[in-house]
């Protein structure tokens, strides 16, 4: 039965303006990609040009009354996911820097806050002190994105990843425990009312988070649920504990489904990989709808009310309340001044700052505060700002401070075999890091006599990502003789390295039209067709070797094959630049002049000369 014309009118508005929230959404996420911009900061601008400028999307008149649970709920779904990745093994000594910063580094910044939104923004002294709690959560959305771009080496990536997901839920708590103290109004009874919400929450949120979590590991340990099933569940006992215990106890649903997320991940029994890779797929899509859909909301009052006062306040959280933070949380810690500094340096703010104003400042004008409308384009400006400044220069400074790389080009070979080892040494006598890898004790012993770094240990060790030092390294190549553990590999790292910079051995069982491996696990697939371990093995074995050679305008890639033979197997090419350019079947290199060509090639004629 058709549906009446007026319905089908009514819906088109609707359905235009979600399909506009998921195409910009996409597009700005690609295109951050592509410039390697905080895509969050394109998706801020989406939504202010889609919303406020345009009116292309109105999310009030799109979700009504949905909107709010909608966004509390995609925010939970956010929080578990980021609690998913917490590894306890990550902190390695730091977790009191962890403590520290969720706690005293919590108290410090929503002090200065406070203090810099009634004396400079000129707030009311109520609702600065509800801003300064609102501004003491920073970003995981944000953070995440940031620390897989810059890769920092040491404890600092770790520190900043837990303290952006494990602030979330406690500086949540503590806004909504001001709001409630704000329209309570008895300022008397605050730390009364502080110390019971905070004591309910850990025991209602914590407690529901912890039984979920095990309900699932077991459910799945047992079978009593299907796999195709098994991410539908833990969705249905996401939401079920948030929204439980915020039943129970307002707003401890964030706390609940961080705990859930935490004690799922760190559990070894439950395979949950595939819950792990829906949820980061769903993270992507969640993220975008949100900074889209909030800052869609705001209109062109908002903005103009953005003044000088705003940015002296946005100076003060970045140039003052951050590093204080910081320090307190940092005394007599292990860290060194650089890690130090670089902490002080990434605090960007990100969707709960802004689901949070934005639930609260509509309740607050509604109760008479003329100033709440305030709360919203303040911690947008926060946002954008903390985005912006951070997302441009995080980077650099890093890099300055001798704790990332640009475009590292090194790469991270698995298989300790005289071609891995071969070919490793050739790359690090061309200037690139290298690191060996094998569980083979004799293999390692052996590589370690040729001069290339090693570790000794199985890639799919539960600490082996830890253990690596993987700076100025920015691919993997899974050479071992197991197809099996090379795809293994190749799924753990591409999480690190990216699939575009994940290679492996073409399978030995790979038959033309045929893959015994599923292709969609498969990384990029390394030199030619034909080049399987054990072709490469019975080519070492009849005496070829891996050489490094000049092209030059005399000696180009045509003479250099005619050197060697039609059977020489290109392996990679160094560009001038210094950049590493491997074979594969999905795309042939083109040496050309000034580039060095890597190749395993039969021990005959000499390398020309540049």
């Amino acid at each position: 039965m058709n549906e009446p014309a007026y319905i089908v009118a009514a819906a088109q508005p609707v359905m235009i303006g979600l399909t506009g929230i998921i195409v910009l959404g996409g597009a700005a996420q690609w295109l951050a990609w592509r410039l390697r911009l905080p895509s969050i900061l394109l998706l801020l601008i989406c939504g202010f040009v889609a919303g406020p400028v345009t009116n292309f999307v109105s999310p009030d008149e799109m979700f009504g009354g949905m909107l709010r649970p909608f966004v509390a709920i995609s925010v939970a779904l956010i929080l578990f996911e980021g609690g998913l990745s917490l590894d306890f093994s990550e902190l390695r000594g730091q977790g009191v820097v962890v403590r520290n910063l969720v706690t005293l580094g919590l108290l410090a910044t929503w002090v200065i806050a406070a203090a810099a939104a009634y004396l400079v923004v000129g707030l009311e002294f109520q609702l600065a002190v509800l801003l300064g709690a609102i501004l003491t959560v920073t970003g995981p959305t944000v953070i995440q994105p940031m620390l897989r771009y810059i890769r920092p080496q040491g404890p600092v990536g770790a520190i900043l990843k837990w303290e952006g997901i494990v602030i979330d839920p406690i500086g949540a708590l503590l806004a909504v425990l001001v709001f409630e103290v704000l329209l309570g109004g008895r300022l008397s009874d605050a730390p009364a009312h502080f110390a019971i919400g905070l004591l309910k929450t850990v025991v209602i949120g914590g407690g529901l988070g912890y039984v979920a979590a095990r309900l699932l590991a077991t459910s799945i340990i047992n079978f009593w649920i299907p796999q195709y099933l098994q991410n539908s569940v833990a969705i249905t006992l996401v939401v079920t504990a948030f929204v439980g215990a915020n039943l129970v106890q307002p707003e401890s649903g964030l706390l609940a489904v961080t705990i859930m997320g935490i004690v799922l991940g760190n559990q070894k029994r439950a395979d949950i990989r595939h819950i792990v890779e829906f949820k980061e797929n769903l993270r992507v899509l969640l993220i975008a709808a949100l900074f889209i859909i909030l800052s869609a909301r705001l209109t062109l009052d908002d903005l103009r009310s953005v003044g000088p006062q705003s940015i002296l306040f946005v100076l003060i959280m970045i140039f003052v309340a951050r590093p204080l933070c910081v320090l307190v949380s940092t005394l007599g810690s292990s860290l060194q001044f650089r890690e130090r500094l670089f902490l002080s340096w990434m605090a960007p703010r990100g969707i709960v700052a802004a689901s949070v104003a934005s639930i609260f400042a509509l309740d607050l004008e509604q109760k008479g505060f003329s100033q709440a409308r305030l709360l919203i384009p303040m911690t947008f400006a926060v946002i954008v700002c903390t985005v912006l400044l951070y997302g441009l220069t995080a980077a650099p400074l890093a890099r300055r401070l001798g704790l990332a790389e640009r475009d590292p080009q090194g790469a991270l070979l698995l298989g300790a075999h005289p071609f891995g080892v071969a070919l490793a040494k050739a790359l690090m006598e061309s200037g690139f890091k290298v690191l060996v890898v094998d569980n083979n004790p004799s293999n390692i012993s052996a590589a370690r006599l040729t001069g290339v770094p090693t570790y000794l240990g199985s890639i799919l060790g539960e600490r082996t990502i830890d253990d690596l030092n993987l700076a100025g390294i920015g691919r993997i190549l899974a050479m071992t003789p197991n197809d099996h553990v090379n795809v293994l590999a190749v799924q753990r790292f591409s999480k690190v390295f990216g699939m575009s910079e994940a290679y492996q051995f073409v399978p030995r069982t790979r038959t033309p039209g045929r893959d015994d491996l599923d292709k969609h696990l498969q990384g990029r697939l390394l030199f030619n067709s034909h080049a399987a371990y054990t072709h490469i093995e019975e080519r070492l074995a009849r005496g070829d070797v891996v050489k490094v050679t000049n092209l030059t305008a005399s000696f180009d890639y045509a003479a250099f094959n005619q050197m060697y033979g039609a059977d020489t197997l290109p392996l990679c090419v160094i560009r001038p630049e210094n950049k590493l350019l491997f074979e594969t079947l999905d795309k042939a290199v083109s040496p050309q002049p000034g580039d060095k060509i890597v190749a395993l090639v039969r021990p005959t004629g000499q390398t020309q000369a540049a």
